[in-house]
């Protein structure tokens, strides 16, 4: 987990970034990324980071730049993937400076543009400041399980953070209830669109790219959910095969990391069916952290601790 934070002023505000009010922003995201901060300004644009070390933690700071300096980027997430597209990125010419996943993205928006969402397999929110053609590219993951809230104002001027209160402290709107927002929040424990309960805030919705120039946003779907069946008709056996290598695919590529993993243990099916797959990928044991509640019915520990003793994590 990191924190991202951005401030994009309009030329017709002609305002200028204050470094004090961007690091103000950025360090109320500090729980999200202790192991280092860092900001870039450049007149009416700002980006800051927290950063939690995960991948390449000597050399993996943000912003990052490209080789000539003209594109930046802020980046929460994880790719999975992004070993895989190395070779074809310097085949094409880039050159890497690390082995982070925040680079691999930037050479994709260097060589796809706002197509470089398409090659990403992982978790993400980021920012690329692209300085030749004057755009603010803003991207979420697919499921948004990292989160990205913005505020876009009259002046066309944007704040972006991976949490509303970096808004707040920014000065970007006042603390007020969205009533409208109220009936979803009730009915499903959130709001399903664009809007949050805070007034003129809202955020990026998963699978969707926006665009910033000259105080106007451009957001566009890049990814849905698609339920029609694209399937032949097989035996239970090969569903169940072809379930068991994706799933274990998927475990394998979230082992990426150079400092030590673990994973939560809540003792269901989900969490139980990780912790065996993972146990076949490691040589220690693995750490499991498990959460208990008093109320009896709610109250799963019984379970991750058979998973724990089966598993010896």
């Amino acid at each position: 987990m990191c924190g991202i934070n951005g401030i994009a002023y309009s030329p017709r505000s002609g305002r200028q970034v204050d470094e004090k009010r961007l690091i103000a922003m950025r360090d109320i995201l500090h729980h999200r990324g202790p192991d280092d901060g860092g900001i870039f300004v450049d007149g009416n644009i700002g980006l800051g980071h927290r950063r939690l070390s995960i991948v390449d933690v000597a050399h993996g700071a943000q912003p990052m730049f490209n080789a000539d300096r003209s594109c930046s980027i802020v980046y929460n997430g994880e790719v999975y993937n992004h070993a895989d597209h190395r070779d074809d990125l310097i085949g094409r010419g880039y050159k890497f400076q690390n082995r982070s996943d925040t680079e691999t993205i930037l050479h994709l928006y260097e060589a796809h543009g706002r197509d470089c969402v398409n090659y990403l397999r992982g978790m993400f929110a980021f920012a690329i400041w692209d300085e030749r053609k004057q755009e603010l590219f803003i991207a979420r993951d697919r499921f948004g399980v990292k989160p990205l809230y913005y505020v876009h104002d009259s002046d066309g001027n944007l704040f972006f953070a991976s949490e509303i209160k970096a808004l707040l402290e920014a000065g970007a709107v006042k603390p007020e209830i969205n009533f409208n927002a109220l009936p979803d929040q009730f009915a499903n424990h959130g709001t399903s669109g664009d809007e949050t309960l805070y007034a003129n805030v809202k955020r990026l919705m998963p699978g969707h790219t926006m665009v910033w120039k000259d105080g106007k946003i451009d957001i566009r779907e890049f990814w849905d959910l698609s339920f029609e069946p694209k399937h032949e008709a097989r035996s239970d056996a090969e569903y169940i095969d072809e379930w068991r290598e994706l799933f274990r695919q998927s475990v394998e590529l979230r082992l990426m990391a150079d400092v030590p993993l673990g994973m939560f243990l809540s003792g269901g099916i989900d969490s139980s069916a990780i912790a065996a797959m993972m146990s076949t990928m490691v040589s220690e044991p693995i750490k499991t952290f498990s959460v208990a509640f008093n109320e009896r019915d709610a109250n799963e520990l019984e379970y991750a601790r058979l998973v724990a003793k089966k598993f010896g994590t």
